[in-house]
């Protein structure tokens, strides 16, 4: 009921949500998205919301996976389909793609992309772009830069 509040609401965000499970493969109601800042770059974490959920687990794994190589590639066209915009710090992305590496590791209900570049500049757009994800797809994640595991 909430979602379909918010729908009525903002029609900007029923549209981030029904572009998104086009896009993505997998209902945003059966899944959890979550952006992350980190000092090297971030993270993009998708899960099941149920884990019995093989089907969506599996969907997010592809999708996840497919990100990962696109955006390696310097392709953005599924967060500008999704958002209906070109989200902050593609540009500089793209043109830093050589400075960033993108790695998709599977978790136990999906996955994520881990993001990292040692180029200043390419790591202020990673920011710019998880910081508007964060904002777009509401997911109420902080908006601050996470202080690194200790491994």
């Amino acid at each position: 009921m909430l979602a379909q509040h918010q729908e009525a609401a903002d029609p900007h965000a029923g549209g981030v949500d029904a572009r998104g499970d086009h896009a993505m493969g997998f209902s945003h109601d059966k899944s959890a998205h979550h952006f992350h800042l980190l000092p090297d770059g971030g993270t993009i974490e998708v899960g099941a919301d149920d884990a019995s959920d093989a089907t969506t687990r599996d969907e997010i794994t592809m999708h996840l996976s497919h990100i990962a190589k696109m955006f390696t590639d310097g392709d953005f066209q599924v967060p500008m389909f999704i958002h209906d915009t070109v989200p902050p710090g593609v540009p500089v992305m793209k043109a830093k793609r050589s400075a960033i590496t993108y790695a998709f590791e599977p978790t136990r209900n999906g996955g994520q992309v881990r993001i990292v570049s040692a180029d200043p500049d390419a790591v202020r757009a990673i920011h710019e772009f998880l910081t508007f994800q964060i904002d777009d797809h509401r997911t109420g994640d902080p908006e601050v830069i996470a202080a690194p595991a200790h491994e």
